[in-house]
């Protein structure tokens, strides 16, 4: 019998950006080591050979798609999946989906947005609309997470904002949920590490998700904010057990469908 095998391909087609000068924040020289070099270029995921492939079989090259020519972010979003736009020194941006309630998602640093397109389908699926943007190095994670949620509010249409992050983007997305106001429906945070401090001002619903073992917004972090988020009116924590998966790889883990589950639920109850 003939064996079949499939290749798998990762997301390709960075869109390159100048380098500025950084500005960092004590939350930022806390992250977690593949983390502390800002990058505005995603890196490209290294192909793989699937190991069943039988020794009598010649090698095959997998099959491999073009990279978008047109306007698209990290070559993992193009104009099929929404609107492309641009911001700050050109760099890339996507708003998919129609939905009443916005989503900002502003990924972990040496990040791409393609990691979390899991993430984006589910929720263009469940009604909502996505903004995923390539994050500019210049900016603190901060301000390029309130410009973001000012730009999807001005959307014909949107009425609410979910801020979801990973990692630095979950650490920033709490203090960015607080500048934005009451357009603000709730925090969504993977793995974030969040100052008790900002935690303690937030006055929206808040959903932590991260795995025990994580030395960045692992269980002990997790706890620390949960106890200071006393004005969240919905303060939930969920905790993967036995694992340390940081940020996005959450959602190419075994736990990615519990993962996905929980932040639709969430996001459900709170959009008002």
């Amino acid at each position: 019998m003939a064996l079949l095998t499939m290749g798998l391909t990762g997301c390709g087609g960075a869109v390159g950006a100048g380098t500025t000068a950084v500005r960092t924040t004590a939350a930022e020289s806390r992250a977690p080591a593949g983390e502390t070099t800002p990058a505005t270029t995603p890196a490209t995921t290294p192909a793989t050979t699937p190991a069943t492939t039988p020794a009598t079989t010649p090698a095959t090259s997998a099959p491999t798609s073009a990279p978008p020519t047109g306007p698209n972010v990290s070559g993992c979003f193009t104009e099929r999946d929404g609107k492309i736009f641009t911001h700050v020194r050109g760099l890339p941006g996507v708003i998919a989906g129609d939905g009443p309630v916005g989503v900002v998602i502003s990924y972990e640093r040496r990040g791409t947005v393609c990691s979390w397109r899991p993430l984006s389908d589910r929720l263009v699926a469940a009604g909502y609309r996505v903004l995923l943007y390539a994050r500019d190095a210049g900016l603190l994670p901060e301000d390029g997470a309130v410009a973001m949620g000012k730009r999807l509010a001005k959307e014909k249409g949107v009425e609410r904002l979910f801020l979801v992050g990973g990692s630095i983007g979950a650490t920033a997305s709490v203090p960015a949920a607080e500048r934005l106001g009451a357009e603000v429906a709730g925090v969504v945070a993977l793995s974030g590490e969040i100052d008790e401090g900002d935690a303690a001002a937030l006055t929206v619903p808040l959903l932590q998700i991260g795995s025990e073992h994580d030395s960045y917004g692992g269980a002990a972090s997790m706890r620390a904010t949960e106890a200071a988020a006393t004005k969240s009116p919905d303060n939930q924590v969920l905790i993967i057990p036995g694992e340390s998966l940081h940020a996005s790889a959450l959602l190419g883990s075994p736990h990615a469908a519990k993962v996905l589950d929980t932040v639709v639920a969430f996001m459900d109850r709170h959009k008002g």
